[in-house]
C-alpha cells in the first residue's frame, strides 16, 4: 500500500520537475545487466533494434532495478524503446542488437521530457508487459498489440483468399478507427507500419485501400499539424506518394507480375530517397547568404534547427545534449557569422543568396 501511494505521488509531481524518469524492475537474478534506451524517428525501424537509435545505457542494481533520468528529451511525444538481453557488449553488434541474444526483452512506448514511467515486473514475472505513467498515451503500443493479435488469429483461422479479403476489410477499418480515437498520430503511424508492411499479407489490400480511402491523407494532415518538422512526417509523406504511384502503375498493367513488382519497389525506394535529399538541400539553401564553411558539424545542426524556429530546449532534445551546450554552440555561431542575435542570423541567411 505504501509503495502504491509513493508511486502515485511521484507521478503527480513529476511534470513540475521538468525532467523525465524511466524506471523499471527486472528479476533479481538480472543484477548488473545492461539496459538500453533508444529513440526512434523512422516508422520502418520499429520492429528491430539498431545501434544508431541508442541514446543511453545503464545497469541494473543488485535487485534488478534500472533507471534513466534527465531533462534533454523533446517536449512533445516521441517513440522510445527500452531493451535488454543476455548478450555481452564484447560480442559483435550483428549478434547483439537485432535481438538475437538469449533472454532478449524490449518495449516501445511514447514519452516526452516531463514524463515519469515505470515498467513493473508482473505477478507472473513477465518483463516489459505493463506500463504505469503520468502520460496517458505511454502505453498505446501495448493496446495496439492486443488488437493485432486478434487480427492475426482471424487471418490464420481459414487461410483462403475469401477469408483474407473479408478480414482485411474488417481489420483495416477497425485499426484505423481505433488509431483515430487515440488522438495520437504516432500511434496511427505504428498501425500504418503494420498494415502497409510489404512482408505481410495485408500489403496488397493496403495498396488498393490507399487509392480509395481518404484516411491516409487525413493522417498526413494530422502528422503535419502535430509533428510538422519530424522525420516521421517526411518519410510517411514520401511513402504514400510512392505507393500511390506503384498502385496506379500496377492497375494499368492489369496486375503485378513479380518482375514488375520488384521494379515498383525499386522506384519507390528511389523516389523516397530523392524526396528526402531534395528537402535537405532546400533547408541547406537557406544558409547561402552567410559562409558556414568554418562551422563544426554540431554548429551546422544547431543552425538548421534555429532556422526551424526551435527553442534552445527543443534543440537540446534533438541533438541529445544539454541546454548549456546548445547555448555554447549558438554563441560560437554568433562569433563566426558575426551577428548578435537570432533575428540577425536569420535575416543574414534569408537576405543573401549563394
Amino acid at each position: 500500500m505504501k509503495c502504491t501511494i509513493f508511486l502515485l505521488f511521484v507521478l503527480s509531481v513529476a511534470p513540475c520537475l521538468g525532467q523525465y524518469s524511466f524506471e523499471g524492475q527486472l528479476e533479481k537474478n538480472n543484477a548488473g545487466r545492461t539496459v538500453y534506451l533508444s529513440i526512434i524517428d523512422d516508422h520502418r525501424k520499429l520492429s528491430k533494434i539498431y545501434v544508431g537509435q541508442i541514446i543511453r545505457r545503464t545497469e541494473t542494481d543488485s535487485l534488478g532495478f534500472f533507471s534513466f533520468k534527465g531533462d534533454n528529451l523533446s517536449p512533445k511525444n516521441q517513440i522510445y524503446r527500452i531493451h535488454t538481453d543476455g548478450c555481452s557488449d564484447l560480442k559483435g553488434t550483428t549478434e547483439h542488437f537485432p535481438g538475437n541474444c538469449d533472454n532478449s526483452y524490449s518495449i516501445l512506448f511514447l514519452a516526452k521530457n516531463t514524463d515519469t514511467i515505470y515498467f513493473p515486473e508482473t505477478a507472473t514475472r513477465e518483463i516489459f508487459c505493463s506500463i504505469t505513467s503520468n502520460n496517458d498515451r505511454a502505453s498505446v503500443f501495448l493496446q495496439i498489440e492486443d488488437l493485432k493479435e486478434r487480427m492475426l488469429f482471424d487471418f490464420s483461422d481459414f487461410r483462403s483468399e475469401a477469408n483474407r479479403n473479408l478480414n482485411s476489410q474488417k481489420w483495416f477499418g477497425t485499426l484505423q478507427e481505433y488509431g483515430r480515437e487515440l488522438n495520437e498520430p504516432l500511434a496511427e503511424l505504428y498501425i500504418y507500419d503494420f498494415l502497409s508492411d510489404k512482408r505481410n499479407e495485408t500489403f496488397a489490400y493496403y495498396l488498393k485501400d490507399l487509392s480509395t480511402n481518404t484516411y491516409y491523407d487525413e493522417l498526413l494532415d494530422r502528422l503535419k499539424t502535430t509533428y510538422p518538422d519530424s522525420r516521421f512526417t517526411q518519410l510517411y509523406e514520401a511513402e504514400i506518394v510512392s505507393d500511390k504511384l506503384l498502385y496506379s502503375f500496377s492497375e494499368k498493367e492489369g496486375g503485378l507480375k513479380l518482375e514488375i513488382f520488384l521494379a515498383g519497389l525499386l522506384v519507390l525506394s528511389l523516389i523516397t530517397n530523392i524526396y528526402l535529399i531534395f528537402r535537405q538541400k532546400k533547408l541547406q539553401a537557406k544558409q547561402n547568404g552567410i559562409s558556414v564553411s568554418e562551422l563544426t558539424k554540431q554548429e551546422r545542426k544547431t543552425l538548421d534547427l534555429i532556422l526551424q524556429d526551435r527553442t534552445n530546449k527543443e534543440i537540446a532534445a534533438e541533438l541529445f545534449v544539454s541546454v548549456s551546450t546548445v547555448k555554447t554552440h549558438i554563441n560560437n555561431l554568433y562569433k563566426k557569422l558575426k551577428v548578435g542575435s537570432r533575428e540577425a542570423l536569420k535575416a543574414g541567411l534569408e537576405g543573401k543568396k549563394m
